[in-house]
């Protein structure tokens, strides 16, 4: 038996987690072929390109003789996840038993959060030249894909900066520039709409080639909490998540745990910040096609520098949900850490016992990780009278290029989508008449294995009223609503009962490309999986994006949005703020503080090309722009500098208003609009807008100020939380105000959300119509 000659630090020069040395994607890559070149246990895969054309690459290991037949066990492993592929439960029984677990270990989607992606090789490299029996067991009975990362492009432009600084008041810091070419820290935000590359690349490989049955994502949190984060989370948990994969998730985060206090590992904690409410990251996504989703969270270094942390850094540090203080003594963490060094080498020391305690689950309870999968599919199978029979996407629907991107977000994440060949009788509600559907219209039928991802995209979203003693709510971990068709303005209706479905000639057609729903939409084919969608800016505007050092995740989905439309804009720089060069018709400001925008990076830390933000000298600036005839639009956040700054006479109600009073962290609300504006041409007079920790005007409306739309009067909450609705209902969410020559437009949300909310792109769109 040929096994790994090289380790990490014989290609490298260096050992992964050392001080102050850090490779870059080509070295990963390049040491990854090498292992694949020297062992049978190694096989890599380059699974597409990123956003800016670096290949992605996942890494199988196993034994060798699962090495050569991979496919085999792929093909195993796709039929477990659709049980009606399996024509007894003899057959399935016979697949289980010869079956192997899946597991997935993916690294460092988020870049700052270096050191996995450096882990990685280590872990591989154990893999590929260990001897114990350990190892054997877990070769033999799992097949591992490894992604060293699912953000490449990231991984080069920290190394980058990270270089560039060593040795200078930089080193340590984060690049001054997003570390996704679009999305940033968002880049794990985007796990059910699919709008990154890289997103798309890896749900393919995921959820339609090889369904595996443990999904485990590495990341790194801030310096002063606790040394590890792992599972059980902390609650809520989502209703639609199956209380059996949440068993899971909190056995395999004990057993993680078991095995790092064997290993004398201090500040390991579990039932603390992280929830399992959200849908759309990385780790929770797998929840709702069946799969074990694990997240870890360790304390962060300098990116590749050593940090001593002092005890009294940690007494100050912030409460966690379900943890006072990371010096607690509790059961969640039973050996707090008090303190000392803590350097990448502590980090790659923590993942690798992790990472390798969940492979000997995999292995050793192979068997049961495939018997519950196959379970879970067959369970979403069985009818169920306590939720509609199919969701109905109804024909004759305006944004037709919306609809088609819809069917094929459901479509790569493996959601079957139907179409009705004439029409259908249907109940919509459990009492109902039947009413007709007209023909054209899709279906997307709840019987599918993955019913919990289709009715946690369907449903509107209810978070639980979680509010403390004091009235002060807890929030989600991330967002608490996400409706995809509210978000993308699309019209859908619940099916509970559909008259002729048991009928073999029912007119009702399994849509198989994104071609045959297009050419049903009277759209041009699709030249891609995901269409480019037609531009809706027919003048020449001269669009200008505010783009500073300090990176604005906003500032990148507003980018992604322009391209995605393919709308001609220029990115405005802080110098060409400050100098006065803004040779533009339109200006856009992104949902970033006037901290961000006017004061910038700190002058401690970045070099003077980086440091500062545009000043008191690039506000006037941007006074004159619009004085002079220019048009200035701000989103959410950064509406408060202009307000200030441009004394409109304009007032945030939320500004003063404490949290126990009013709360929102992410939810879909309705918005009314004034259809005698310009800005509101092309949408209906109520709409579905994404609010998070935005913001609510009041301002008398004058010839020089207009509303253009308004929090509803009632009832604006359609999917998520809010506490204190009153503080908005029937506030400004749009203003109109002139301004010399010019004027400014007053988002007070984010209408192009992370690039989700599509119902208000032509909001936006109509404000760049100058």
């Amino acid at each position: 038996m040929i096994f790994a000659q090289t380790p990490p630090k014989t290609f490298l020069g260096f050992e992964p987690g050392d001080d102050r040395k850090l490779a870059d994607w080509g070295q990963i890559v390049g040491y990854f072929k090498k292992l694949d070149s020297e062992s049978p246990r190694v096989k890599v895969s380059e699974i597409g390109k990123t956003t800016l054309g670096r290949p992605m690459i996942a890494v199988f290991i196993s034994s060798p003789q699962n090495i050569q037949n991979l496919e085999k066990y792929r093909q195993i492993s796709s039929r477990l996840a659709d049980p009606r592929t399996i024509s007894s439960e003899l057959e399935a029984k016979r697949l289980i038993e010869s079956g192997k677990t899946i597991v997935n270990i993916s690294c460092s989607i988020h870049s700052t959060e270096i050191v996995a992606s450096q882990m990685s090789m280590a872990l591989a490299y154990e893999l590929a030249s260990s001897t114990t029996a350990e190892t054997q067991e877990i070769l033999n009975n799992t097949i591992l894909i490894l992604l060293p990362s699912s953000n490449p492009d990231g991984i080069d432009i920290v190394a980058d900066w990270y270089r560039k600084t060593l040795g200078t008041k930089s080193e340590g810091t984060a690049p001054p520039e997003l570390y996704h070419h679009y999305a940033g820290h968002d880049d794990n935000r985007d796990w059910f709409m699919l709008n990154l590359a890289e997103t798309r690349e890896i749900t393919k490989l995921f959820w339609q080639q090889w369904f595996p049955q443990i999904v485990y994502d590495v990341h790194q949190m801030g310096q002063v909490g606790p040394r590890f984060v792992i599972p059980p989370f902390f609650d809520p948990p989502n209703p639609r998540m199956p209380p059996l994969i949440l068993r899971e998730v909190g056995l395999i985060g004990y057993k993680m745990a078991a095995d790092l206090s064997a290993a004398g590992v201090k500040g390991v904690a579990t039932n603390t910040t992280f929830d399992t409410w959200w849908h759309g990251g990385f780790r929770s996504a797998p929840y709702y096609h069946n799969s074990i989703g694990i997240l870890s969270e360790a304390a962060s270094a300098d990116l590749m520098t050593p940090v001593e942390i002092k005890p009294e850094q940690l007494q100050r540090a912030r409460p966690a949900r379900g943890l006072n203080s990371p010096l607690e003594f509790n059961t969640a963490q039973p050996e707090p850490w008090t303190g000392g060094r803590w350097s990448p080498r502590d980090i790659v020391n923590i993942e690798m016992i992790a990472s390798k305690s969940l492979l000997t689950m995999a292995a050793k309870f192979r068997q049961r990780y495939l018997e519950n999968f196959y379970n879970l599919g067959k369970a979403a199978l069985r009818p169920d009278e306590n939720i509609p029979e199919a969701f109905i996407i109804p024909a004759g629907q305006p944004n037709s290029e919306f609809i088609a991107r819809f069917v094929d977000i459901l479509r790569w994440q493996g959601i079957e989508v139907h179409r009705l060949q004439h029409e259908q009788w249907v109940k919509m509600s459990p009492k109902e008449e039947f009413h007709e559907v007209p023909a054209g219209s899709l279906l997307v039928f709840t019987n599918q294995p993955q019913r919990p991802n289709i009715l946690s995209l369907f449903e509107r979203q209810i978070y639980p009223n979680r509010v403390g003693p004091t009235g002060e709510p807890d929030p989600p971990y991330d967002v608490a609503g996400w409706t995809l068709p509210l978000q993308m303005g699309i019209e859908t209706l619940s099916a509970w009962k559909i008259k002729d479905i048991e009928n073999k000639d029912n007119g009702i057609k399994k849509i198989a490309s994104s071609d045959e729903v297009r050419e049903l939409l009277n759209l041009a084919p699709a030249g891609k999986p995901f269409p480019k969608l037609s531009n809706p800016i027919k003048s020449n505007v001269r669009v200008a994006l505010f783009r500073g050092f300090v990176p604005s995740m906003d500032e990148g989905w507003t980018r992604w949005v322009f391209d995605e439309f393919q709308i001609p804009y220029k990115s405005l720089s802080r110098d060409d703020v400050k100098q006065g060069r803004i040779n533009a018709d339109v200006v856009i400001l992104p949902a970033d503080s006037e901290e961000q925008i006017v004061r910038g990076l700190s002058s401690e830390r970045y070099p003077a090309e980086f440091a500062g933000g545009i000043g008191n000298e690039g506000i006037e600036n941007l006074k004159k722009f619009v004085s002079n005839g220019g048009r200035l639009i701000c989103l959410d956040d950064s509406c408060g500098l202009v307000i200030k700054h441009f004394s409109l006479p304009i007032k945030n109600v939320l500004a003063s208003v404490r949290r126990n009073e009013f709360y929102n962290p992410g939810s879909i609300v309705k918005i009314t609009v004034n259809k005698g504006s310009g800005l509101t041409q092309n949408v209906p007079e109520e709409l579905p807008a994404y609010f998070i920790n935005s913001s609510a005007f009041e301002a008398v409306e004058s010839e020089n100020l207009q509303i253009v739309a308004r929090y509803a009067e009632r009832d604006a909450l359609l999917s998520g939380w809010m506490l204190g609705e009153k503080h908005i209902n029937s506030k400004a969410a749009i203003i109109y105000a002139k301004y010399g020559k010019g004027d400014i437009v007053l988002f007070a949300f984010r209408p192009q959300h992370r690039g989700q909310s599509f119902a208000t792109f032509p909001l936006f769109f109509n404000a760049l119509q100058h």
